[in-house]
């Protein structure tokens, strides 16, 4: 075991309850279930993470609690996030099989893991008697911009923790990054890489080599200092450790400027 390159007062987002969200975690979509899934997940905890995102949708939740099972680490230090897919039966329903593939008790987030208003306005009220239960110890949402975080808030209910969606240099989202703050909610990037298209471009590469970083740092780095949650997805060791190494250094005024001038989605906040 290497020790946890996670430190700092950066290390964690607030959910409140006592809830703390670690900043960096591995996601696992589009992840073969069985050993790719497994050994990706291993060498994430071996790395020093401690969040692990998955959901229903991926088909490698079981795969995810086979690895956290031989990893012999305390279930109090680990922070896993799964999601309900609207398509699917209800969130009581779905979460006990989720809990069940993972063989764990609990999970730290659960997620509606796409907009459907049909069933996941009405769904919002059972994810919050799942957080009452403790069956899940917060609960928000994923793929929503600032429309439909904006009726969710209006119908009433628990505010939702956390709003995962699409964030890097070239979705940059600013309009849904501050109105997340001024709800107090936590916004998490998934493909904060942008699937490692972006990793060549010529700002990125051009900052990667002045701050003497991989463009993946650079960009995971410029996510964590707008305030996001990172899950960065990898297969390969070296990747995964690498991707770590986020939090021994930071970026210039001029450099974010320079990150957040490659946006392509003219700032907007859309899920999409």
């Amino acid at each position: 075991m290497v020790a946890n390159p996670v430190s700092g007062d950066e290390a964690t987002r607030d959910l409140g309850n006592g809830v703390l969200m670690p900043v960096l975690g591995l996601g696992v979509w589009q992840m073969s279930r069985g050993t790719e899934t497994e050994q990706a997940v291993e060498w994430a905890l071996e790395a020093g993470y401690r969040h692990i995102d998955t959901a229903t949708a991926y088909k490698n939740e079981q795969s995810v609690g086979a690895a956290i099972a031989r990893s012999g680490i305390a279930r109090e230090e680990l922070f896993v996030t799964t999601k309900w897919l609207p398509i699917t039966r209800r969130p009581t329903v779905e979460l006990a099989r989720s809990l069940e593939r993972l063989g764990l008790d609990y999970v730290d987030l659960y997620l509606i893991h796409w907009p459907f208003p049909a069933r996941s306005n009405r769904a919002w009220l059972e994810l919050a008697s799942l957080r009452e239960q403790g069956r899940a110890r917060a609960i928000g949402v994923s793929n929503y911009g600032t429309e439909r975080l904006t009726k969710l808030i209006g119908q009433g209910g628990p505010a939702a923790a956390v709003d995962q969606v699409q964030f890097n240099p070239f979705h940059f989202r600013e309009r849904l990054l501050r109105f997340c703050a001024q709800q107090r909610v936590v916004l998490e990037a998934y493909s904060p890489l942008d699937r490692g298209r972006g990793l060549d471009h010529p700002t990125i590469v051009d900052i990667a080599r002045r701050v003497e970083r991989t463009s993946a740092q650079v960009m995971l780095r410029w996510a964590v200092q707008h305030g996001a949650v990172v899950i960065p997805k990898s297969i390969r060791q070296d990747r995964i450790r690498s991707n770590a190494e986020i939090f021994d250094f930071t970026l210039g005024a001029e450099d974010m400027r320079a990150l957040d001038g490659l946006d392509r989605t003219s700032r907007t906040g859309k899920a999409r």
